[in-house]
């Protein structure tokens, strides 16, 4: 977000070594490997770990032969690993981007609640989509943080994987001295919006970017707030309500309307509508900003939720990733070559400041030490911090509105509940935070149908549980 002072040209490169979970990604491993070889501070060992051992030593090939090409600043080397503890062993950092088949695990996430009439629009942090995959997630991070106590115990974890409060609440809750942040790419989204919002309202405010937007941060991720929003010394937040009345009306799309554009489109309107409704900004796309409340989705039909310039996003757009695997045979074989590009993620940034370069402010997802001070004390939340090479220091955020809090209370609250039942193999105490969320309108014999549904197509995902002796699943 914030570059707080330049390193000395003088300064020598730092050698690191990076372990990661996930390496045979064909996403995110590209972004990673293209900001790496772009960096010119920093080098070292790249160790790639992925239950897909063969895709992980795709990406070590590919990047180790763009490490050669001329245009490539970073001196960096890449090594597939087939053990995720050699992965870890002595490593600087771990960065963590997982993610169970598709097919098997997201596809039910999305399609069963659909036929008890609960409709998500993304179906990875809340609503029953939410929950499962948190219930998922926790016995693997418990392995990760488990895995870094023994192999590198001072390395800084930084995760991707998403529900992001609860993987990252799991590593703190198995390692408690842990060091681990959570980053997400949706404030950056309301970022832009506010630059946009100052170029509109400021009259010598020209060609605004992100980054140069300050705003106070609070809240989970996902279901994130700002309540102030600063453009060099300009009170941005000023104007959102003069940019609420240019965008009425709110909602201002008819059902089916967008059926041609992206399932990721966003529109803001529900981000607004909350400002309107309670006075902050929802400070998240508004895929997933619907899905903490009841009643954007109260919906009977999915073309329905377009009247809030959003869309469903099917199961369909989920499975697979059939560009992936072909782009990677195209980038090997040299019939398309690879493009360094500016990614706009600020990972390298980060792992720089804490390396005792470049100090920078941004936001992260970190246990609550009282920069959130009416949140439970110890809960991830997202949050403004100063990075350094002394480690994370969050910013004081202050208190939210009684009914902003209240909702963001219950989020908290049940992925607390899920971190527990996931630590115990609990699944009757699990099913509590599913009956809790806010999306599972349905009668509680229906919700628990659907629950037991759930877990029952997911099983062979959920062995860390108590499957035998579960109330919930008894007919």
């Amino acid at each position: 977000m914030h570059q707080l002072e330049e390193r000395s040209s003088s300064q020598s490169r730092s050698s690191v070594k990076i372990g990661y979970i996930g390496g045979g990604s064909h996403g995110w491993a590209h972004t990673l490997i293209n900001d790496l070889l772009q960096c010119d501070d920093l080098a070292g060992t790249v160790s790639l770990y992925d239950i897909d051992y063969e895709a992980a030593e795709q990406n070590a090939r590919l990047a180790n032969g763009l490490a050669d090409r001329p245009d490539a600043n970073g001196a960096w080397t890449f090594e597939a690993r087939r053990n995720v503890d050699d992965a870890l062993a002595d490593a600087d950092f771990v960065i963590c981007s997982i993610q169970d088949p598709v097919e098997e695990t997201f596809v039910h996430d999305i399609d069963v609640p659909q036929e008890y009439g609960i409709y998500q629009t993304v179906a990875d942090t809340v609503g029953p989509g939410g929950t499962l995959r948190s219930m998922r997630v926790i016995p693997q991070y418990r392995e990760i943080a488990s895995t870094v106590r023994e192999q590198c115990p001072d390395a800084w974890v930084i995760n991707y994987t998403n529900p992001m409060t609860v993987c990252t609440r799991a590593l703190y809750e198995e390692y408690p001295d842990i060091n681990a942040i959570g980053l997400c790419h949706e404030v950056f989204g309301t970022q832009r919006l506010l630059a946009d919002v100052a170029e509109t309202h400021i009259d010598e405010a020209e060609d605004v970017t992100a980054n140069e937007i300050n705003m106070n941060v609070k809240g989970v991720n996902h279901f994130t707030w700002i309540d102030n929003a600063y453009w060099h010394g300009h009170d941005v937040f000023q104007y959102l309500d003069r940019e609420l009345e240019e965008r009425q009306p709110i909602p201002g799309f008819e059902p089916g309307e967008l059926d041609d554009e992206s399932y990721w489109t966003n529109h803001h309107q529900i981000a607004f509508d909350l400002y309107d409704r309670f006075g902050l900004l929802g400070a998240a796309g508004d895929r997933h900003l619907a899905e903490f409340v009841p009643w954007y989705l109260d919906i009977d039909e999915p073309a329905e939720i377009q009247r809030w310039g959003v869309r469903l996003t099917p199961s369909s757009a989920r499975t697979g990733d059939s560009e992936g695997p072909a782009k990677m045979e195209q980038y090997l074989s040299g019939d398309e070559e690879f493009e360094f590009t500016e990614s706009g993620e600020e990972v390298v940034d980060i792992m720089r400041a804490l390396g005792g370069l470049d100090p920078i402010k941004t936001h992260v997802n970190y246990p609550n030490r009282g920069q959130t001070p009416d949140l439970t004390d110890g809960a991830v939340v997202e949050t403004n911090a100063v990075i350094t090479g002394s480690g994370v220091a969050p910013i004081t955020a202050g208190e939210l509105p009684r009914e902003i809090r209240s909702m963001v209370m219950t989020t908290v609250n049940n992925q607390e509940t899920l971190i527990e039942a996931g630590f115990a193999g609990d699944l009757d105490l699990a099913f509590q935070a599913f009956l809790n969320d806010p999306l599972v309108t349905i009668q509680r014999d229906e919700a628990r149908e659907l629950f037991a549904e759930l877990v029952d197509l997911e099983r062979d995902y959920l062995r860390n549980y108590d499957l035998e002796d579960a109330d919930v699943l008894e007919d």
